[in-house]
């Protein structure tokens, strides 16, 4: 007996989609959100389902993701935001806030939230994942319409 498969994949048909990107480092999460946005329109998100979000570090994302989660009628969510590694434990606080804040409202909102966010140990790392060598944000996005779907098909 054969077991049943259940995907989900990138077009998850008429869906609104938020988008909260940190405005640090703006010349990384500009090329990731630039991905992101060309990757949910190139699967068939039109661009007045898409609401924008920019707030200002990668420690303020969880805050400003609940803040859509509940003010919009949203499917999900993409996260982009970068950490790059300094000479403090700061690197590891804030990676930790942020992963634990977005865990937290996956499971509280019970709706997608992608995570985009680099942590690199440099800013010629980050550079590579926003565009050199792929696009974080164009995967994310990606992996959030996947998730959608996916959604969708085991509610149903």
């Amino acid at each position: 007996m054969a077991h049943e498969l259940i995907e989900g994949d990138t077009t998850p048909g008429k869906v609104k989609i938020g988008v909260v990107v940190s405005k640090w480092n703006s010349m990384i999460t500009d090329k990731m959100l630039s991905g992101a946005l060309k990757s949910l329109k190139g699967n068939g998100i039109a661009e007045e389902d898409i609401t924008v979000v920019r707030c200002p570090g990668s420690y303020e994302i969880p805050l400003a993701v609940q803040k859509v989660l509940e003010r919009r009628e949203v499917a999900g969510v993409i996260a982009l935001g970068v950490v790059i590694r300094g000479g403090t434990p700061h690197f590891e606080y804030v990676c930790d806030a942020v992963n634990r804040g977005i865990t937290d409202l996956i499971l509280k909102h019970n709706k997608p939230v992608a995570f985009g966010v680099l942590t690199t140990d440099d800013v010629k790392q980050a550079l590579e994942r926003a565009g050199e060598k792929g696009n974080k944000g164009s995967e994310a996005a990606l992996a959030l319409l996947e998730m959608i779907s996916l959604d969708q098909k085991l509610s149903s």
